[in-house]
């Protein structure tokens, strides 16, 4: 007697203009070629007139290259609760740097001299 296969479904994402996704060319990721995967904002929605499939264009950030037409079963939206963790949760009590992540040190240096800036100056 076999099992009944099941497969893992995925909700269906509807990205609007201005998210930020991970795209994965799977043609040049399954053929083992570099710059299949990149980060990109999402540009305008379109329906495939043969198909009805909704497409996306995105702008690649890296290179601010703009493609057209990425089917959304192959990109992933990056929240920014995500790319935010490291700076929320940095050991601010740490007085070695070393143990914070560089865009946590990043930030502090930001507002640092943002916050000196507004300092009245020594006497």
């Amino acid at each position: 007697m076999t099992q009944p296969q099941t497969q893992a479904t995925r909700p269906t994402v509807t990205y609007i203009k201005g998210d930020i996704v991970l795209f994965r060319n799977v043609e040049r990721f399954w053929l083992g070629l570099p710059g299949h995967t990149f980060v990109g904002r999402v540009e305008p929605s379109w329906t495939h007139v043969d198909t009805g499939k909704v497409l996306y264009d995105l702008t690649e950030l890296g290179s601010l290259s703009y493609r057209v037409g990425i089917d959304p079963d192959y990109m992933r939206p990056l929240p920014a609760t995500d790319a935010m963790h490291d700076i929320d949760t940095a050991p601010l009590s740490e007085p070695d740097t070393g143990a914070m992540t560089p865009a946590a040190v990043a930030w502090l240096r930001q507002h640092l001299v943002r916050d000196a800036a507004a300092l009245p100056a020594p006497r």
